[in-house]
């Protein structure tokens, strides 16, 4: 066999091999996404669109300084457990200039939560916006840790709102705590607040929580921020960020002013969750705080198989 017919015959073999990699590649189709992102953000109330079969889920809110364009930008390196100082951040676009007009949701234009890593020293702020787009809060950190900040909006021309999230330390001697146990009940400020319901990964949960006082229900709660109750729950770890609100509007002529206060819950995982519930009562802003634990999602049904349907019959013929 003459070379040129030799390097004719190992030319087309590679080819062969070439060709059969490409379809085998385009068969498997593309690896596994990263399990983060496999996980379906819960946001009731900011009408997350469900990802379409094939496509990666979104991430939960809150683990990302920048989404869709939007970043977290904050201008103060850290907080004071010593002193209330300001705490200053801005929110920059597509343009990379700092946010100036957003759309209120439960009528603010951002909602700012600081909570410690250990997901103790909960906070729910609202800064001053600046004719700048810096936004700015006097805050002091309940104790020294590492904190990390929330800013849940609306941008104008934007469908729906997102969460952004960074960390800021506030120096001194750091004593993380363990994350409380699961209850039912908890007291604040003189108030018994009960939590009924369980929370379901993947699925939409129906939580009520029920709020007391020296023993009897509490049935004149008040609006705020256009609301009876305010629910945040965060997972314990990587600090997801669902922020739930309630059933009904004060004033709709159906939603009762207590003593309970109905959420609508989807997380995305199963294991422990601190929920963060903010009433209004006597003019006063109380939070309370549980720890639950999401079960996991139940398990599929197995899909019907089906029966071959007999050959027809040939009869007659």
């Amino acid at each position: 066999m003459n070379t040129r017919l030799k390097l004719s015959l190992y030319g087309l073999g590679l080819a062969a091999v070439f060709a059969a990699s490409f379809g085998a590649g385009h068969l498997a189709g593309p690896g596994p996404a990263p399990a983060a992102h496999q996980a379906v953000a819960a946001h009731p109330g900011h009408d997350d669109p469900t990802p379409a079969v094939g496509e990666p889920a979104e991430l939960p809110g809150g683990l990302q300084v920048a989404e869709d364009g939007y970043r977290l930008q904050p201008l103060t390196a850290g907080l004071s457990a010593q002193a209330a100082q300001p705490l200053r951040f801005t929110v920059t676009g597509l343009d990379g200039r700092p946010v100036t007009s957003y759309t209120p949701t439960h009528d603010k234009d951002l909602h700012l939560i600081l909570v410690r890593r250990d997901l103790t020293g909960f906070q729910h702020l609202h800064p001053a916006l600046g004719a700048d787009g810096v936004w700015s809060i006097d805050v002091q950190a309940p104790a020294a840790g590492q904190y990390r900040m929330f800013a849940d909006f609306q941008p104008v021309g934007r469908d729906r709102p997102l969460t952004l999230g960074a960390d800021l330390p506030a120096a001194g001697d750091y004593q993380p705590q363990p994350l409380p146990a699961v209850q039912r009940t908890t007291t604040v400020d003189g108030y018994t607040v009960a939590l009924g319901g369980d929370l379901v990964a993947g699925t939409s949960s129906t939580l009520t929580l029920t709020v007391s006082k020296d023993g009897a229900p509490v049935t004149d709660l008040q609006p705020y921020l256009a609301a009876y109750g305010h629910l945040v729950a965060l997972r314990d770890g990587d600090l997801a960020y669902l922020h739930v609100h309630p059933d009904g509007t004060p004033g709709d002529g159906r939603t009762a002013a207590g003593p309970g206060i109905v959420f609508h819950a989807e997380v995305p995982s199963a294991g422990a969750y601190r929920l963060f519930l903010d009433f209004q009562h006597g003019d006063l802003v109380h939070t309370a705080a549980f720890t639950a634990l999401a079960a996991p999602a139940p398990a599929a049904a197995p899909a019907p198989t089906s029966t071959p349907a007999p050959a027809a019959g040939h009869g007659g013929h």
